[in-house]
């Protein structure tokens, strides 16, 4: 597994790709699309893939835990980016070709962040100072602090009064899932997947609006029980017609702790889907708020989990979150 906490510039695509001149379907305003050939990439057979775990890739936001303040916090990915002009130049450099490299200024070039900003695990570091990545990022975190607007949905998976967060990890049943609270404590120095009602559009219709639920997943924790082997051909037939293939994509965690991918996106292929494999799975809730003495917002995740406290349900997208909310 990749050491907890850290960031990779960039995790590679399992397979050698190659751009093609037409829009893309995963991100919007991008006019090209990033396809994976049938050759293995040389970075995945450097990291030894064919021994590597493969985990389902969750479709989410990126989060941290750390300590902030002496106590275990959650912390929410944040890159510096270049300013406008510095971007500009930077991209202008990257379509002229040239030999030579591209010089930033640390001062003038990238957007200010927050004091409480911290970089990444693995984030270059020169006389002092975070250099950025090939896209021209310094990948980092900052602390979600309760009242903190802008961060209000990770807020909702993560109770700092109680030191617990609320997690979805795989139980000791086979194939069944399980909500539930664990100590922050437990998470130091771990990433995570933000996944919920308003982040990227819910694809696992966790909540709803009137009830929106959030809650974190364990980078790695989803292991896929029969992964397709590393071909390509196999790999699109497992995504098309496998019930465990209804998944964003697959996440390789080698032994010396590199990451290697591939999307749905990579093959051609569409996400979100109607009916991803997570909600097809069974699904049991132990969020149990009885004996604790702490309030909570009204539309809070622990409040509208605890009302399902104790039930199993045979498919994660049969939950009635409308009564768990009333």
């Amino acid at each position: 597994m990749q050491r907890p906490g850290s960031v990779q510039q960039k995790i590679p695509c399992a397979f050698a790709t190659e751009v093609r001149d037409e829009p893309a379907t995963k991100r919007a305003n991008q006019s090209f699309r990033v396809l994976a050939t049938g050759q293995l990439s040389l970075k995945a057979l450097e990291a030894d893939i064919h021994h590597a775990i493969a985990t389902e890739k969750v479709d989410g936001t990126c989060c941290y835990v750390a300590k902030y303040k002496d106590l275990p916090y959650l912390w929410a990915r944040l890159d510096r980016k270049p300013t406008k002009q510095a971007e500009k130049r930077f991209r202008k450099f990257q379509s002229s070709k040239t030999s030579t490299e591209f010089t930033w200024n640390l001062d003038d070039d990238f957007r200010k962040v927050p004091d409480s900003w911290i970089p990444a695990h693995g984030v270059v570091q020169l006389k002092g100072r975070s250099q950025p990545d090939e896209n021209g990022h310094i990948p980092g975190w900052i602390p979600v602090e309760k009242d903190c607007k802008p961060y209000c949905w990770h807020v909702s998976a993560v109770n700092y009064e109680t030191g617990s967060a609320l997690i979805l990890k795989p139980c000791s049943e086979k194939n069944l899932l399980e909500i539930t609270t664990i100590p922050l404590m437990e998470l130091l120095e771990q990433t995570l997947e933000l996944v919920g009602t308003h982040i990227n559009g819910n694809p696992y219709g966790l909540g709803n609006k009137r009830h929106p639920v959030h809650v974190l997943v364990p980078h790695g924790s989803l292991q896929i029980e029969k992964p397709p082997t590393l071909n390509l051909t196999d790999l699109i037939t497992w995504f098309e017609e496998s019930q465990e293939g209804k998944v964003e994509g697959i996440v390789w965690h080698c032994t010396n702790g590199i990451l290697i991918k591939i999307h749905r996106h990579h093959l051609g292929l569409q996400w979100p889907l109607p009916d991803p494999y997570l909600t097809a799975r069974p699904l049991s809730i132990s969020v149990d708020l009885t004996t604790c003495e702490w309030d909570f917002e009204a539309k809070s995740s622990f409040l509208v989990l605890a009302k399902l406290n104790g039930k199993q349900f045979d498919h994660f997208k049969d939950i009635p979150w409308d009564e768990a909310g009333s």
